[in-house]
């Protein structure tokens, strides 16, 4: 097995791709060792001591070196413990699969208006056909939290999460995309 790395537009972000699926759907992100208790895969990434975060894709997995860590020392042991995940064939998650986990419905996050529900799905139809897919390309995924009075409420996670240009992503990139499209959207805000 052969495991490829990409950089990603955030530097302390290193995407691991090995080759086959890692998510059958969604993501997950891990942003503290404590959430990381959910996959042994996460736990043994956070237990390195200079990782943190994890994040896993449809078919890849990003992980974020602490502020000072090298990614010439860190890279060898993160290949290493991927390839042993992977070959043994070890569960992602505790208990086997993800169906303990409780993710919040995404459109209820901050309670969208019944009254913008055409105006809500052209905007999630652009974020998952244009806006998801290249994020993933960076080793990251953005979630729709919401739409209130003009205003687009989106999580960033993975590689995108503390990113130095995910500021300019969400208001070059996906707000004068949003705009073009949706003309009701008058700006993009992240939210945690």
């Amino acid at each position: 097995m052969f495991i490829e790395t990409e950089t990603t537009p955030n530097p302390a972000t290193l995407k691991f791709l090995p080759g086959r699926q890692v998510m059958p759907d969604g993501t997950r992100e891990f942003a503290d060792p404590e959430s990381a208790e959910a996959s042994p895969l996460a736990e043994a990434l956070f237990d390195l001591g200079e990782v943190t975060g994890v994040f896993f894709g449809r078919d890849f997995v990003s992980v974020t070196a602490a502020p000072g860590a090298q990614w010439a020392s860190l890279k060898p042991q993160v290949v290493a413990i991927l390839l042993d995940h992977f070959v043994s064939g070890a569960p992602l998650f505790a208990g086997g699969d993800a169906s303990g986990i409780a993710v919040p419905p995404e459109d209820e996050e901050m309670g969208d208006d019944p009254a913008d529900a055409d105006v809500v799905a052209q905007i999630k139809d652009l974020i998952e056909t244009r806006v998801r897919p290249a994020v993933a390309n960076d080793g990251g995924d953005i979630v729709y939290r919401g739409f209130r009075k003009g205003v687009v409420f989106l999580t960033m996670q993975g590689a995108c999460s503390g990113c130095p240009s995910s500021t300019a992503t969400l208001k070059h990139g996906i707000q004068n995309l949003l705009r073009h499209f949706v003309p009701e959207v008058q700006q993009v805000e992240q939210v945690a």
